[in-house]
This record gives C-alpha cells, structure tokens and sequence, in this order.
C-alpha cells in the first residue's frame, strides 16, 4: 500500500483570516458585531413574516426562505471563526470540517436560484399583476424553492463524497477561515483533476443559469418601467429593483471570481477577503436592503411591537 495512503487525519488547523496577534482581539470584536446583527436580523424576518398575516405573500415567502439561507450559511462558518480568533489552535475535526463544506454548499448554491426565483417573482409583479395570484400560487412559490434545495443538497452530498473519500498528503493545514472546496483540493495526494472538474462545470452552470434569470427578468422590468407614464411609480419601481441587484451584484461578483479563474492565478489571502463579502457582509446588509427599507415591514413591526406592549401592559 501507497505509504501516504496510511496517513489519516483526524482534524485540520485552518490558518484563519490573518495571523497577526495585534489583530486577532479587533477582528473579533467586528465580525462578532457583523454575525450578531446578521442573526438578529434574519430571525427577525423569518419571525416577522410568519407572525403577521399581511406579510403572507409570494415576494415575503421568498425573503423568509433567503432569510433562513443566509442564516444557515453565515452560521455554519461564523462562529468557528469566531472561535478561532480567541483559541491558540485553530483546529476542526475532520468530520466535522465535511460537515461545514457540505452544509456551505448546500445553502451558497440555494441563495443563488432563490435569488433568480426573487427576480422572477418580481418580474411577474410588475409586467403581469393581473396574473400574479395564479402565477405566483402557494403550489408554485413551494416548487420555486424545493427545487433549489434538493438540487443543492445534490451537489453538496457530490463534491463532499469526492473530496472526503480522496487520499490527503498528510499536510493538514488549510489556507482559509473555514473547510472550502479550492483550499482541501490542495491537499489531497490523488488526482484531483475530476474533482476539479465537477466543481467548474456545476459552478459556471449555477452561476450563469440563475444569472441569466436574473438579468432576464429585470430587463423585461426596466423595459416595463421605461414605458410607465408616473414618474413616482417609476421611482419606486426602480429603486426595489436597484437594492436587489445591489446584492446580487456583489454576490456574483465575488462567487465568479472563487470560482472561474484558473486555479493557478488563485490567492488564496484575496480569496478570503471575497470570502468575507459573501459568507458574513451580505447575510448582514440582506435583511436590511429587503426587509428593514421596506414600508410593509416598518408597519408589521409597528403592528407587533403594539401587540406586545397591550399584552404586557
């Protein structure tokens, strides 16, 4: 037998966002604060939603599912990262480093067809509101995001399957603050040209598939907005659309720049830095951009907020 198949690790240190001393105490403090509102927000809108019966719409169903998304996977890197500022080791179990991979994928890949399903919801709102209600019926909203999961849950369960089961080197050390695909495939002492390959093919393929939705339905928005007569109505209308594609904007940015350059050009400390912007930044400024600017949910919070206070009144 292959002497390097005989090494088995059993955990993985992860080098972490930086390895300066003076920084580790700052860092901590502000990405603490980043994870804590992220939380608070996106339980807030998951609550809220569920709560109040004028928030039972398509485009609320969908914010409730990117909710739950963003929580899932700000959560399952965030406080292992947390953790590792204030340790001396930054280790994590070998199972438990699959855990986090496949648990990241699974929720990375959702976000962005629930995005698209947002697009589409949107483009159904505004270019044909005398079908939303049969377009936009609880049977489709349902199908619009089981889909996505299972397909996700697919994907995950694939490229965990195959890293996992490869042969690893010995060298246990991951250059990242959490267990990414690029940085394990690094490590591995087989071949990982399949590997590689799986993760491009699937990762153009999601990107440019939700993308295209996306860009589709806002043009035939934008299109429906140009030939509207109010100037107000214009606003508004374009202002929703300019906060959503604010977001996914720096989504897809930062994911096509992981994920599609040539594993030779990667940096992995400027893969970090992107890394911040979609695993903590955007699950925090999501629930603000759609949920906290919006005038139904600043009424739903005032309705809430006045139950709350009769009853302990």
């Amino acid at each position: 037998m292959n002497k390097q198949n005989l090494t088995v690790i059993t955990e993985f240190i992860l080098m972490g966002i930086t390895d300066r001393p003076e920084l580790q105490a700052p860092f901590f403090g502000l990405f603490l604060i980043i994870y804590t509102v992220s939380v608070v927000g996106n339980l807030g809108m998951i609550i809220l939603s569920n709560m109040d019966s004028r928030l039972q719409t398509p485009m609320y169903f969908f914010l409730r599912h990117l909710a739950f998304i963003d929580l899932g996977y700000s959560t399952a890197v965030g406080p292992k990262m947390l953790v590792n500022f204030v340790t001396n080791q930054n280790t994590i179990p070998y199972n438990w480093c699959a855990i986090q991979l496949s648990f990241f994928i699974l929720f990375i890949i959702s976000e962005l067809f629930i995005l698209s399903a947002m697009a589409y919801d949107r483009y159904v709102a505004i270019c044909n509101p005398l079908l939303y209600t049969i377009a936009m019926s609880q049977r489709v909203c349902w199908v619009l995001v089981i889909i996505p999961y299972v397909y996700s849950a697919f994907l995950s369960v694939i490229v965990t399957e195959k890293i996992f089961t490869s042969s690893f080197c010995g060298h246990n050390v991951i250059r990242h603050f959490y267990c990414d695909s690029l940085p394990l495939l690094t490590l591995l002492c087989s071949s990982s040209r399949d590997i590689e390959l799986i993760i491009l093919i699937f990762s153009a393929f999601n990107l440019a598939s939700s993308l295209l939705i996306v860009l589709v339905s806002y043009i035939l928005i934008l299109m429906a907005i140009v030939r509207m007569n109010s100037a107000e109505g214009r606003h508004k209308t374009f202002s929703t659309c300019g906060s959503h594609l604010t977001v996914v904007l720096v989504l897809y940015t930062t994911l096509f720049f992981m994920y599609l350059q040539p594993q030779s050009n990667h940096s992995f400390d400027t893969d970090k830095i992107a890394s911040v912007f979609y695993t903590l930044i955007i699950p925090m400024l999501n629930p603000m951009i759609y949920s906290l600017r919006n005038k139904e949910v600043k009424c739903a919070l005032h309705r809430i907020w006045k139950k709350w206070h009769k009853l302990l009144i």
